[in-house]
Parts: structure tokens; C-alpha cells; sequence
């Protein structure tokens, strides 16, 4: 146990080091870039505080775990929370020092963007080394799982179907009979409890993943009991699959109690914070370059057909709270309230010039107004409705999970082909289990991905008219 300690201690070391480096190497490559700049030692000195901030906020955020099971994913979020927590303080100690009018402006922003990817390649490349050398056999640990049911089956499938994890599957061991608590028939017993000790005790195996159900409460603590007597890692899985739980659970703290979410917002702390940063900058940027296409559409409604160019209506938002949504009208009716009809294929409502901005999405244009209010999110759950909401609340299993995040201009379920009209609840389900999925698996490169398709599938759609 004190060697691996050892190994994640100098790894940690190891990866603080290239961090500096590659924060280093950035401001080297940006004094380049920008080589009229003047006062170039003064940069040497932010570079090192830089360092400082980034290595403090590191350690507060706990950048320098151990990744080996968790996707590259997350660790490239928490890496970009990081930095930009570390910049913020940095231009927040410039103002109010006075010391900002010493920097460039566009040299220090260049900096800034550019300094998370030398950190994500070497991450992303070391990963990489990892995965062939798992894959040839180094750097291998031995895992028995405890409980032949389907918490257990879940993590073996896992195991077996991510290889690059470095993990060689002993096999399921459980003292119960199949009649009396073995809830998978397929799990293959290989011993019991008693067994698996022994091995352990002989060093036969590295990890040990405990998935028996929250009621087997004596035999869990016999069994970690035994096992304390031997150096093995022991990791207890609770078997969540008796619930009928909709989207991923995480284990968490309250002032040192254990528990696991069951329904919770992934925007919390950092995440909360980047992926508001992250709507305020690309809104901005998208009104300046729309801006055009906007005054033109708003001309195109104005003229075309009786009645105000913008059309808003109520939506129920974050946390079920209703916000006002901002649309370009589409329609002769601007109908709200108690009764709200989907647009279906030719319908009498829509305008000529309505038809093709619902086509091709440019009638949600002033949404990114709501976002910059903070209302909406360009990536998210599509808000409906409030008295769609009423309806389906009712019948949807789950549906109200979906505004546990900001509503989205586009989302997962938009880019997946569910956009536009749901004239059947089969439908509308679909639609909520990928808003579901989006809030499970939330990351800022899936919000960059969904952004993607939605220039290159997004705005069109069979369903949008």
C-alpha cells in the first residue's frame, strides 16, 4: 500500500511539473506570437505566479487524482475549470494592483486560451501510452467481484468491455445459494467467500469490488473484516440496481457523512461556473456575427404578415420556474396559456416566411438573448410549453428530471433527429430520455459536439414546420 502511495505521489509530482511547463511553453509561444510587446520580464513574473494560482486551485479541485477509471472527458473538463479559475484570479489581482495596463490585452487573452492545450495533449498522450501498455500486459491488476447479481454483472461488463483499464477479471465469488439472493444465473461462481480471502491473503488478486445488496449488511462487514487482514484494495459497489433510478448516481459528502445522488444537476461548483462562461462568451460572439441574418428576418416577419416581429411565450425553465422565451414570429396566432397547439405539417397558422425560418431554425435566433439573461443555456433540454409540460409531467416517467438543468437553444435530443413535432407520447419519450442522457453525460466537448451537429444537422429537420 506505501508503494502505491509512493508511485501516486510521484506521478502527482510528475504531472504539476509538465503543467508548469506547459503554461511556461504557452507564454514563450504567445511572446512570440505577439513579439511588439513591451516589459517582457514582467510576463516571467505572471508566468510564475500563474503557476502558483493554477497549482493551488489544482489542489483545491483535486486535478492530481488518479484518472485510471474515470474518461478522459471529465479530466479534461476539471483541467479547463482549473485554468480558467487560475485566469480569472489573475486578471482579477491585475485590476486591482493596476498592473493590467502593463500587459497586452490581446497577448494576455492569446495566453490564456491557449495554455489548456498543451495540458489536454500531454493528458490525452499519456492516456494513450497507457492503453497499449495495459494492452501488452503492463501495469495489470487482478479484480474478483463479490455478488453474482446485476450490480455485479454491470461492473464485470465494464471491466470486460474496457480493456485499456488494466484490469483481469478473476471471476464472481458469493456464498449464497442460486435460490436464495443470486440474482444472475449467467454470473459463474468461482468460490466462496472463504476462497476468495485466501486468494487475497496469497496476493493472487489486487482489487476486490463488493456488490452485494444494502440488506446483506452482516455478511458485507465479515467479509471487509477478513479482508482487512490482507493488502488488497476493496471497493464497495451497492447494488442501486433495485431502484428504478433514471440517470447516474454519484457518491458525495455532507460534513463527512457518505451518501449517493440520486437525481441532481451536474451544474454545481466549477461546472455551474464554466458552463455559464462558456454561454456568455459564445453568445456574445454568435449575436455579433447573426446580428445581420437577425435584422433581416426581423424585416422579413415584420413585413410579410400582420403582427410584431418577435413572439415570446411562457416556458417552464430551470428548477420548473417559467421564464419568458423570445421567438421570431411564425405564425398569424401567438397563442400562450391554457391551450397550445403543435405546428403540424401544413399548418393554416404559419406564414409563408414563417414556414422557412421554423425550417431552418432562424425563428430561435433571439434565444441567445435568453441565454445572455440566463435563462436558457445554448446547450440543453428544448423548453416546452408550460401547459405541455402539465400534460406530459403526467404521463412521462422522469420528465420534470429534465429541468434540473437550464433549458437549451439546441440539445442532444435536437441533433438526434427529435426536433419539431412529437404528435405521439412514444415520441416525446425519446426525446426525453436523450435530454436524460445529456444531463448524465455532460461535459463541455459534448456541448462542442452538439453545437457542431447542430450547424451541419441541426437546422433542418423532416419534423420542422
Amino acid at each position: 500500500m506505501n508503494s502505491e502511495r509512493n508511485q501516486l505521489l510521484l506521478v502527482s509530482a510528475l504531472f504539476k511539473l509538465l503543467d508548469a511547463l506547459a503554461i511556461y511553453l504557452s507564454l514563450q509561444v504567445t511572446l512570440q506570437v505577439y513579439a511588439y510587446v513591451a516589459n517582457k520580464p514582467l510576463y516571467i513574473y505572471l508566468d510564475i505566479l500563474a503557476v502558483a494560482v493554477f497549482l493551488i486551485v489544482a489542489e483545491v479541485l483535486d486535478l492530481y487524482r488518479s484518472w485510471r477509471n474515470i474518461p478522459f472527458a471529465y479530466e479534461a473538463t476539471l483541467v479547463s475549470t482549473t485554468w480558467a479559475m487560475a485566469a480569472l484570479v489573475l486578471l482579477v489581482g491585475l485590476y486591482a494592483t493596476k498592473q493590467s495596463e502593463n500587459f497586452s490585452r490581446l497577448a494576455t487573452v492569446f495566453w490564456f486560451i491557449v495554455t489548456p492545450l498543451p495540458m489536454l495533449l500531454w493528458r490525452r498522450l499519456t492516456r494513450t501510452i497507457m492503453h497499449y501498455s495495459r494492452l501488452k500486459g503492463y501495469d495489470r491488476q487482478k479484480v474478483a467481484i463479490v455478488g453474482a447479481n446485476a450490480a455485479g454483472t454491470h461492473v464485470a461488463q465494464v471491466i470486460l468491455q474496457n480493456p485499456d483499464l488494466g484490469y483481469d477479471l478473476l471471476g464472481f465469488y458469493d456464498d449464497r445459494k442460486p435460490d436464495r439472493g443470486r440474482t444472475d444465473s449467467s454470473c459463474e461462481v468461482q468460490g466462496r467467500f472463504e476462497t476468495l480471502v485466501e486468494k487475497a491473503r496469497n496476493g493472487e488478486v489486487n482489487q476486490i469490488y463488493i456488490t452485494l445488496p444494502i440488506n446483506a449488511k452482516k455478511r458485507i462487514v465479515e467479509l471487509i473484516s477478513a479482508l482487512s487482514d490482507t493488502t488488497v484494495s476493496v471497493f464497495l459497489i451497492p447494488d442501486l440496481f433495485m431502484f428504478n433510478l433514471f440517470y447516474g448516481q454519484q457518491w458525495q459528502t455532507l460534513h463527512g457523512v457518505s451518501m449517493v445522488s440520486v437525481f441532481q444537476t451536474p451544474f454545481t461548483g466549477p461546472a455551474l461556473f464554466l458552463k455559464r462562461v462558456q454561454d456568455i462568451v459564445l453568445s456574445v460572439l454568435i449575436l455579433i456575427i447573426i446580428s445581420p441574418v437577425m435584422l433581416i428576418t426581423a424585416l422579413a416577419v415584420k413585413f410579410s404578415s400582420p403582427g410584431p416581429a418577435l413572439f415570446r411565450q411562457k416556458r417552464y425553465g430551470i428548477d420548473g420556474r417559467e421564464f419568458t422565451v423570445w421567438k421570431f414570429r411564425s405564425m398569424t396566432t401567438q397563442e400562450d396559456g391554457n391551450s397550445v397547439a403543435q405546428a403540424v405539417r401544413d399548418d393554416p397558422r404559419v406564414t409563408r416566411v414563417g414556414a422557412f425560418i421554423r425550417r431552418t431554425s432562424l425563428d430561435e435566433l433571439p434565444q441567445f438573448f435568453n441565454v445572455l439573461a440566463g435563462t436558457m443555456s445554448i446547450v440543453g433540454p428544448r423548453p416546452h410549453a408550460v401547459v405541455h409540460n402539465e400534460h406530459y409531467r403526467l404521463r412521462i416517467k422522469g420528465y420534470m428530471l429534465r429541468h434540473a438543468v437550464r433549458p437549451g437553444i439546441t440539445g442532444w435530443a435536437q441533433v438526434n433527429g427529435w426536433r419539431g413535432e412529437t404528435e405521439t407520447q412514444d415520441k416525446m419519450e425519446e426525446r426525453i430520455q436523450c435530454d436524460l442522457w445529456y444531463i448524465q453525460n455532460w461535459s463541455t466537448w459534448l456541448d462542442i459536439k452538439i453545437i457542431i451537429l447542430t450547424i451541419f444537422r441541426g437546422f433542418s429537420g423532416k419534423n420542422a414546420y
